[in-house]
């Protein structure tokens, strides 16, 4: 990413949240900040950023809402003045939008507007992209492997349910606001896990979204620095991006992280987690992404893989059952069981969780079936649940990794 983009994706929010602010029109500031940080991109490399970046993409983007709030209300004078009878300019309003005093960053109301829970998932996560991380529709949509006009669609629907709600742009009363960051800390989860591990493609990783959640993540710790949960979620994401180097061969082939060299963990990052995770469980109430953290913490601490303290992962694991019980969680924790207590155990705990049938034909569950059936030295049922679970992912490194399983076992 380029100095330029880089600075663009970070004034993004801030500019939209100021024209929001000023002009309540979410669906028409957001257009304009588009074509403003278009502009930009265009003119800034060759004319020198500007010496207030964030003034000129407000100005910019100011005068494309007060055209379009100008041209708005001349089409509605003269409909009402062919209703009437009464000449087209014989009043002219001038548009909203006086500047208020005070420079305040919105991106966290912003966030809480993109991620309110009248919005689909789907629609959270494209609409926190565009708005708040500054990506552009076609790079929103690249990301997702949907075609443009799909991603198009999803997000003009965003902007218009938020319009036909009514849906003010201000902090959430008292009482929501611990529930709403609840949804704008998952909508960053997700966005942050689709870009480690994407769902389909050809590509395992993603970088340009776990950068962007990462930054989202930095954003939000700098506006909520005593927030435990926000720190646990950016800690969690340092930690597990402090491994990404290893996680793939020069071919793009997957590693799994026992095999992973961790001569190339980024150890900085691992620092920065564990010191933001540390900080967090020893100030603020115990939450999910806290205990998550601190589970990557202790793999990013074990110097091999055999030094892993897997009776602390499992203590954690059960911890984190207590808090937030859920099948990835139960997945997890019957991978902690099967390596304290043997294979057999952690393969009776997936047994359970093929009850749910929201487990049931997922390609994790089946995949980590494969690998307890073969510490547990039942070849030929791991090969037919490495073949199964190869046939249940759309990721395609995915696919590869495990079919080479299979096909090592025979």
């Amino acid at each position: 990413m380029s100095e330029v983009e880089a600075l663009l994706r970070e004034l993004a929010p801030q500019v939209l949240g100021t024209l929001v602010r000023r002009y309540e029109q979410f669906d028409t500031c957001e257009d304009a900040v588009q074509e403003a940080l278009l502009d930009a991109s265009v003119q800034w490399p060759e004319q020198g950023v500007p010496d207030n970046p964030r003034a000129w993409l407000t100005t910019v983007a100011s005068r494309r809402v007060i055209d379009h709030i100008r041209s708005e209300n001349a089409r509605r004078r003269r409909e009402e003045s062919v209703a009437v009878g009464v000449p087209a300019d014989a009043h002219v309003a001038a548009p909203p939008g006086e500047e208020r005093p005070g420079d305040s960053d919105d991106t966290l109301t912003l966030l809480f507007l993109c991620c309110h829970p009248s919005l689909s998932a789907p629609s959270q996560l494209a609409l926190t992209l565009r708005a708040v991380g500054g990506l552009t529709t076609a790079q929103i949509a690249s990301a997702f492997l949907v075609p443009e006009a799909t991603m198009a669609q999803r997000i003009s629907r965003a902007k218009q349910r938020i319009k036909a709600s009514g849906l003010e742009f201000a902090m959430p009363p008292e009482s929501e606001r611990a529930e709403r960051l609840r949804v704008v800390l998952h909508v960053l989860y997700l966005i942050f896990n689709e870009g480690y591990t994407a769902t389909s493609g050809p590509e395992l990783l993603r970088t340009d979204l776990t950068a962007e959640a990462i930054r989202l993540a930095r954003a939000v710790h700098r506006l909520l620095p005593g927030d435990g949960e926000v720190a646990g979620l950016l800690a969690l994401m340092l930690l597990t991006e402090a491994r990404r180097p290893a996680r793939t061969d020069g071919d793009g082939r997957l590693i799994p992280l026992a095999e992973q060299d961790r001569g190339l963990w980024d150890r900085a990052l691992i620092q920065e987690g564990v010191e933001l995770v540390s900080k967090a469980l020893a100030t603020s109430p115990v939450g999910p992404y806290q205990l998550q953290a601190a589970i990557a913490a202790v793999h990013d601490e074990a110097a091999t893989a055999d030094e892993t303290d897997w009776p602390q992962i499992l203590a954690l694991y059960e911890m984190l059952l207590g808090i937030e019980d859920n099948p990835v969680v139960r997945l997890n924790h019957a991978v902690a069981v099967a390596m304290v207590r043997g294979p057999r155990a952690g393969l009776a705990l997936l047994d359970e969780l093929a009850a749910d049938g929201r487990m049931a034909r997922h390609h994790r569950r089946v995949a980590v079936r494969a690998h307890l059936l073969e510490l547990a030295g039942d070849t030929a049922e791991a090969v037919a649940a490495y073949r199964e679970a190869a046939r249940l992912t759309t990721s395609l490194p995915e696919q590869r990794y495990l079919e080479e399983r299979a096909a090592a076992l025979e």
